[in-house]
């Protein structure tokens, strides 16, 4: 049984196949996509030289699904993106897009909470298959870390998903300016 709890080894033969030393047979880019997207982490050895090369499949898994016209990266993100390689800005970047994913994961995992739980807006017709619609788009977003983000901020008052909802947006669009004033 494998441990799903340890990243995926792929090791990546000189001829350039990618081989899962799990189950002992080779896999393509879309196997490693699909492995990611039921939530399980890869690791992609060069097998000769030990160089971990997992980042730069995982750049060319998106690339692909980009190229494909599955557009999830708008135009603005990135030109923010390139220019974050050539300016100072680039430190900060990695920190901002693992808060941006957190505030994602945390505000999607309390959505599908209220969307489950025993109220009369989770009996309404369609809110079941728009729940999993949902799930599986946090999944997908999120390598399938779902509610696994972080503990949600404390506060005084009581929450509502609207108002959630709209300060996760208020955060994610001052971290957004902030970007873009740092890539100018």
């Amino acid at each position: 049984m494998a441990d799903t709890d340890k990243p995926l080894l792929i090791k990546r033969y000189a001829s350039r196949r990618l081989y899962n030393t799990e189950t002992s047979d080779y896999v393509t880019l879309e196997d490693i996509s699909q492995f990611i997207r039921d939530g399980r982490d890869v690791q992609i050895i060069d097998l000769k030289s030990g160089d971990d090369l997992t980042r730069q499949y995982l750049l060319q898994i998106i690339a692909e699904h980009e190229s494909r016209g599955e557009n999830v990266l708008p135009i603005n993100v990135l030109n923010d993106l390139v220019r974050s390689y050539t300016t100072q800005a680039g430190s900060v970047v990695p920190e901002f897009l693992a808060a941006s994913f957190e505030m994602l994961r945390d505000g999607q995992s309390k959505l599908l909470e209220n969307m489950t739980q025993a109220t009369p807006m989770a009996k309404m017709p369609g809110m079941e298959a728009m729940r999993i619609q949902q799930e599986a788009f946090m999944k997908a977003m999120t390598g399938g870390l779902g509610g696994l983000g972080g503990a949600p901020a404390s506060s005084t008052r009581e929450p509502t998903p609207d108002r959630d909802l709209d300060e996760i947006k208020a955060q994610l669009a001052a971290l957004q300016q902030q970007l873009s004033r740092m890539g100018k």
